[in-house]
This record gives structure tokens, sequence and C-alpha cells, in this order.
């Protein structure tokens, strides 16, 4: 009869169990306590330079913003640039933290119009947004979703394989600076194929590009 010794190095690496991760973007080491809060036994964080979102977990990429940041994002409008960018993922979650603190509707612009704005991440942009009450409620959520069980290794960047020829288009095309999904589905939609969007002259890619249409034009060229 052989017994497993469970004292020995393999038997010890056998009850080994694989920890979620959690992908963390290098600026909230410094600027959050919310590495901090993140830290458990079962987790582990991978702090990288993620080219999108502040935390990836699961394949899921999540934008953390406080209502102060948030407010202050839609003012000067680089909100609109981030959501874009966050589509590039498949799934994407936004989190709004801080809603006991401090009131949604005192950020500059008449309350309908704000609320017209959030209505315009859900039908617009389709970003799901989880609203918590502070940064260790914010903690609890991105823990729960990290002991989910993982059905793939985690990855900072966004999906490789569309599953349409629209969908592939679109890609290719917001691989370009300054192209996110918007723009690039407006070429689309004017041109109808890639080949007439980099045929076409600067002229007309202005409406859709503005003064982008000229380096646009120029990465072209070196192609």
């Amino acid at each position: 009869m052989t017994f497993f010794n469970i004292f020995s190095k393999s038997g010890r690496k056998a009850q080994e169990i694989k920890k979620p991760i959690i992908l963390v973007d290098n600026r909230e080491k410094s600027s959050s306590v919310m590495p901090f809060l993140l830290e458990a036994k079962d987790i582990q964080l991978d702090f990288q330079q993620l080219p999108i979102a502040d935390y990836i977990i699961n394949g899921i990429a999540i934008e953390r913003k406080t209502v102060y940041d948030f407010k202050s994002s839609i003012m000067n409008k680089r909100i609109f640039e981030q959501l874009e960018n966050l589509q590039q993922h498949p799934k994407h979650l936004l989190i709004l933290e801080g809603i006991l603190d401090e009131d949604l509707y005192t950020v500059g612009m008449h309350e309908n119009a704000f609320r017209g704005f959030m209505l315009s991440l859900a039908l617009q942009y389709r970003v799901h947004i989880i609203f918590t009450h502070n940064a260790q409620d914010t903690a609890k959520y991105l823990l729960v979703l990290a002991r989910k069980k993982e059905k793939s290794s985690p990855s900072i960047r966004p999906s490789r394989f569309p599953w349409t020829p629209e969908k592939q288009a679109q890609y290719i095309l917001e691989g370009f600076p300054n192209i996110g999904p918007i723009k690039a589905q407006k070429l689309l939609q004017k041109f109808k194929s890639l080949k007439k969007i980099f045929n076409a002259d600067e002229e007309s890619l202005k409406p859709i590009l503005g003064k982008r249409a000229k380096d646009f034009k120029a990465l072209l060229e070196k192609i």
C-alpha cells in the first residue's frame, strides 16, 4: 500500500490553490488607497501599465472614479475618450465611488442634463455602472469579482477575436491613434469598407476625424 506524503514538496504543491489575480494600473499604487484595501491572503495584485482602465479582473476592464473625478471628467470632456477606450474590452464596468458623501447633481450643469448624460452611458455607450459608498465598498466589489471562478488568464489587451467582418473592420480602425468605437463606426457607416476609408482624401475624412484626419492620412502613408 502506498501513502501520499502531504509534507513532501510535491505534496505541498498539490495542495496549493492558484490565487485570483487583480491587474492594477501602476498609477493606482501612488494615487489611491485601493491597493492597500485590496490586500488579502487569497488575492494576488499584479501592477502593470494598463493601456485601458484602472483594473482588469477576470477579463473585465474596470474604470474607477470618485464622484468628484467623474464630475470633473464630464466638465473637461475627458470622460468621452475614456468611455470609447473602455469599450475596446468586451466586458467593462464603471465604478462610481462616494455617492453618500457628495451630491451627484451639483456638477456645474443642469441636473436634467446630467441625468441625460447618465442615460447615454447606458443606452449609447452601454456601460454598466456600479455605485459604491466609499473606497472600502469599492474594494469589496473588486474582491468579490476576483474570487469568482476565472474562465481564462487575465489580459491587459482588448479582445482580438471579433465575431463579424464589421466588427473586425471596426477593430482594425480602433488600432489607429485617436479613433475609438464611435469614430470607427461612423467611418464605416459613411465609407462602407476599409479600402474606401484608406483611399479617402483628407477633406472627406474631416467631418468625422476633424484635425486628426491629417495625422490619419500621414500614418497610412507609412504603412
